[in-house]
């Protein structure tokens, strides 16, 4: 596929939270539908992911629970909370007003390049 991007700082969150509102998923799971939706731009290491998970749990955005894998392991499952719902439409319309100032500027940037 396309070239894989670097991860914004701040952005784990919302992705994490993204990833869960779909459905309860354990870590690993988590890091693959992150990977799936993003078409594999998107890597989430998991030395970020557990420490994350960890703080967002804290947080009162996502709750887990115990249960078992696909492969018959025990795992623990994460998902959101009305707390972590709600943060993540904040979240989500915080980055739809960020990303179209962005591409405001970088089509400015670009017709000025063009003028010049």
């Amino acid at each position: 596929m396309g070239k894989q991007v670097d991860i914004l700082q701040g952005t784990l969150d919302m992705l994490i939270l993204k990833a869960v509102s779909l459905g309860p998923l354990h870590g690993y799971g988590i890091l693959l539908r992150i990977q799936q939706i993003s078409k594999d731009a998107l890597q989430v290491p998991q030395g970020s992911l557990y420490p994350a998970l960890y703080r967002l749990q804290h947080r009162g955005w996502i709750a887990a629970e115990w249960g078992e894998s696909e492969n018959k392991r025990r795992a623990k499952y994460y998902f959101l909370t009305d707390k972590g719902r709600k943060h993540l439409e904040d979240e989500e319309a915080n980055w739809q007003r960020l990303s179209k100032a962005i591409s405001r500027f970088v089509r400015m940037a670009t017709a000025e390049e063009g003028t010049a």
